[in-house]
């Protein structure tokens, strides 16, 4: 597993933070998204942004029920396809960007259930306020926070979801070890992220750019499930999408970055609830 100094860690993470400002502003600007040229669909025409959501797996009826600009093309998947959200749950979203799936996950659990988006970014913070204002979500709420040290209490969440975010982490057994405590016994984890399915070259792994661009960052998957198993995870499912590769090739064009990275469906169980035995569910 790739471990990283604490002051490499902050030169990471700082990036990915200035990075995804510039594309908050873009994106409230209707310009194009700065460095991070992947993962992002940030563009003054709409129709541009409802193709990338509609290729990595949203439905039309999905954009129609988010308030404009929550959308910005951002992600590798859809991890509500796999969430299977009740009424009445508790949801956190990690790196929630503008609250697209924040939203799309509100009306799921309805008016008894609560999201909770957290991000780094003040500025996408703010963004998403703002486009909960518009929304009339009252049952979605916005924090400011890391996804290693995530400022939610306890035993909190029934499921945790997040779209191409912890692989920006440069400590993702953190934020497995927090996303583990902040779950209620049983509860569940529904990810979409990308995952190395080779070991990618040295000067892939130090690009900024690729990093910011969710890919260099990428852990391989023997590793990142030994990171879940070793903060409590049970049941878990690391389901690659070699069809991924199509649009993650257009992420770094002529850089051949799909060769060592795909987009995944990422599932776990904490243990103790019922969901922790396969009998029972």
């Amino acid at each position: 597993m790739n471990k990283q100094t604490n002051v490499s860690a902050d030169k990471v993470r700082q990036h990915v933070r200035e990075s995804y400002a510039e594309v908050a502003d873009a994106s409230n600007d209707g310009g194009c998204c700065g460095e991070v040229a992947s993962c992002c669909g940030v563009s003054d025409d709409a129709a541009i942004n409802t193709l990338i959501s509609t290729r990595l797996g949203y439905s039309e009826d999905d954009l129609a029920n988010v308030p404009d600009g929550a959308d910005m093309g951002l992600g590798c998947g859809n991890p509500r396809a796999i969430a299977s959200l009740k009424e009445g749950e508790v949801v956190i979203d990690l790196g929630a960007g503008g609250g697209f799936d924040a939203f799309l996950a509100a009306h799921e659990v309805g008016k008894s259930g609560h999201v909770i988006g957290i991000d780094m970014t003040p500025t996408m913070l703010s963004k998403a306020r703002h486009n909960a204002e518009k929304g009339k979500f009252s049952n979605v709420e916005f924090r400011l926070g890391e996804i290693e040290f995530l400022p939610v209490a306890d035993n909190t969440a029934d499921i945790i979801i997040s779209n191409c975010v912890i692989n920006l982490s440069p400590h993702k057994e953190c934020v497995f070890r927090d996303a583990f405590r902040v779950l209620k016994p049983g509860g569940r984890l529904a990810i979409s992220d990308v995952v190395a399915t080779a070991e990618m070259p040295e000067e892939m792994k130090n690009d900024p750019i690729l990093h910011a661009g969710c890919m260099a960052g990428a852990s391989l998957i023997d590793d990142l499930e030994a990171m879940m198993r070793e903060a409590g995870f049970e049941q878990i499912r690391i389901l690659p999408k070699d069809d991924s590769r199509e649009f993650i090739r257009d992420w770094a064009p002529g850089r051949g970055v799909e060769a060592y990275v795909v987009s995944a469906h990422i599932e776990a169980i904490k243990p103790g609830g019922c969901c922790s035995s396969s009998a029972c569910c």
